[in-house]
This record gives C-alpha cells, structure tokens and sequence, in this order.
C-alpha cells in the first residue's frame, strides 16, 4: 500500500514523492540509486551522536514516481531488514526509527515542498507524525500539511531498546507526548503515531485488539479496512472529504 497509494494519487493528477530507509537488501545497481548530493551532507543528531544522512533516489519505472532513500552507514548498510539471522530484533532498531522520522523531513524541507498529506506506513516510520507534530513544530513548510497514519497487522514481537524513550526526550519532546514507550512494543509505537496524526487508515483486515480498541475512542476520521480491489475510491474520499476537510 505504501505504492499503491501514492501510485493511484499519482494517476489522478497528484505530486508525490515515496521516502523509504535504504535497507541493505536493496541492489542499488539493479535499481539505478544514486546519491543526491544537494540534499545529502548533513549529519542528523541521534541520542547525543552526529549521524551522517545520505539521501539516494530511483525511479520507479513507468509510473513517473520517484522514491527516496533515507541512507545510513551505521543503521542501514546490513544487508537484514529488522531482525539478525536468528530472528532478534536489532537492539538500534529505535535509533533507526529516529534517524528516518528526522532524515525524510529534512529532506523535505530541502526539497521546499510542502505536502498536502503525508500518509505514514509501517512502524519504522511510527516516529514521524510525533517528531513532525513537536520537533519541528515551527517549521512553515508544513503549517497546513495533514498527517494520516495506516495502522496494519501485529509486526513485531517484544520491544525495542528500553531506553528510546529517553533517546526522544533527549530532542527536548516533553515525556507526557510518549510516556507509553516506557513499553516500547509494536502497538505502543502504533498509538504515538496515532496521536500525533489528523486521520487514520486500518490497513491490515486485523490488527491488534489493543490497538482497535484505541481507535474506538478516537475523535479524528477513522477509515476502515479496504482490500486492494476497492481503496482508490475509499482513500480518495477520505483524502478529499476528511483528511483535507
């Protein structure tokens, strides 16, 4: 869904762009990514550590879309998604959310464009609409840009590092914005994206019980599961009538 989307606002006249981490199973040869210089070179600060952010970009082809790479040494360069061989959890995997909340909205505000919707898929990118909606809360570009959050199936099993929470104060965002990462497991991180955002997408056909209960008492647009065959004109309507509303 995180093409599809995109791919069907894109048919019907949108500008988008797709921000994803270069992890280190994607053959960079076979999909022709280069760096850019002119949004890379900055370093990004992760609990007290200066982190090179190299940004690289594709294109998708046929569909005119392009896609940017949010690049790290240290974080992405292994050649494993989320887990090592034996099916741990990297213990950085937080510092990685982090560093890609804050790299894909730097490069945004390099690009100077301002998103109508900026639509959040998956826990890695969890942080953004929290990092957006209080780390760069002053930032103009994206006064009047409306954050929607798909929430799908149970990801992960366990936590992250205990100590993310304190990795996000450390960016001075107030504990009372994340005290439930205290307990850093997937759903929790699902709610801080949740509550940082203007509207939300149940994209999987379950999701966790916990997590649909919060959605219950929720008083932001909620739209409800729709398979592959019917969204565009679900998520249209929503965009147009509810989110953009």
């Amino acid at each position: 869904m995180s093409f599809e989307a995109p791919k069907m606002v894109n048919s019907k006249g949108g500008q988008i762009r797709i921000f994803m981490p270069r992890f280190g199973n994607i053959n960079e040869r076979r999909h022709q990514l280069h760096e850019v210089i002119r949004l890379s070179g900055m370093n990004l600060v992760i609990n007290d550590m200066d982190m090179p952010l190299i940004i690289k970009v594709a294109s998708i082809p046929k569909e005119r879309i392009q896609v940017y790479f949010i690049d790290n040494e240290e974080y992405f360069k292994r050649k494993a998604t989320f887990t090592d061989e034996e099916g741990n959890l990297f213990p950085d995997n937080d510092e990685r959310a982090i560093f890609f909340a804050k790299g894909v909205i730097e490069t945004v505000k390099k690009l100077n464009w301002a998103p109508d919707i900026i639509h959040v898929h998956g826990w890695m990118a969890s942080l953004l609409p929290l990092y957006l909606r209080k780390y760069y809360k002053d930032e103009p570009l994206f006064t009047d840009s409306k954050i929607v959050t798909s929430v799908y199936k149970q990801e992960f099993d366990g936590t992250l590092d205990k100590e993310m929470l304190n990795k996000i104060k450390f960016d001075n965002i107030g504990e009372g914005n994340v005290e439930i990462l205290a307990e850093p497991n997937y759903s929790n991180l699902l709610k801080v994206a949740v509550d940082h955002s203007d509207a939300v997408v149940i994209a999987s056909e379950e999701i966790p019980a916990d997590v649909q209960e919060y959605l219950t008492g929720l008083e932001k647009p909620v739209l409800e599961y729709k398979n592959r065959e019917e969204f565009a004109d679900a998520y249209t309507d929503f965009y147009n009538t509810k989110v953009l509303n």
